[in-house]
């Protein structure tokens, strides 16, 4: 799986699925944060499907969906507080990587 590393506490990758979460793991990541909302695309897993298999594998979830253009003040601060609550790197997750990338940079007064 490939992924970018935005800081030693950051990386972000496009969508997960269930069966990537092994590889997640092996990669040192303790968690990952879910940024798409569920029903985006017909083809992408669920939710509770993805925190499922993260819990009953040893990873961290958090699911903070942010629609496309529609970030708010609200997902900011979940987004720290998700990077907060993280005891080692994490990997988050949308379609493409983007906005989970754009999230790191408004925690950090980037954007």
């Amino acid at each position: 799986m490939e992924f970018t590393r935005l800081s030693e506490q950051l990386a972000t990758a496009p969508q997960v699925r269930p069966e990537d979460l092994r590889e997640i793991a092996a990669s040192g990541f303790v968690g990952i944060i879910n940024n798409r909302p569920d029903a985006e695309a017909p083809d992408q897993p669920r939710a509770l499907e993805l925190e499922t298999e993260a819990k009953r594998i040893g990873l961290a979830y958090w699911h903070i969906p942010v629609a496309p253009g529609a970030m708010t003040d609200k997902d900011v601060k979940a987004f720290a507080a998700a990077l907060g609550e993280a005891k080692g790197p994490v990997l988050a997750f949308c379609r493409t990587g983007n906005r989970s990338a754009t999230l790191w940079k408004a925690v950090h007064g980037i954007v």
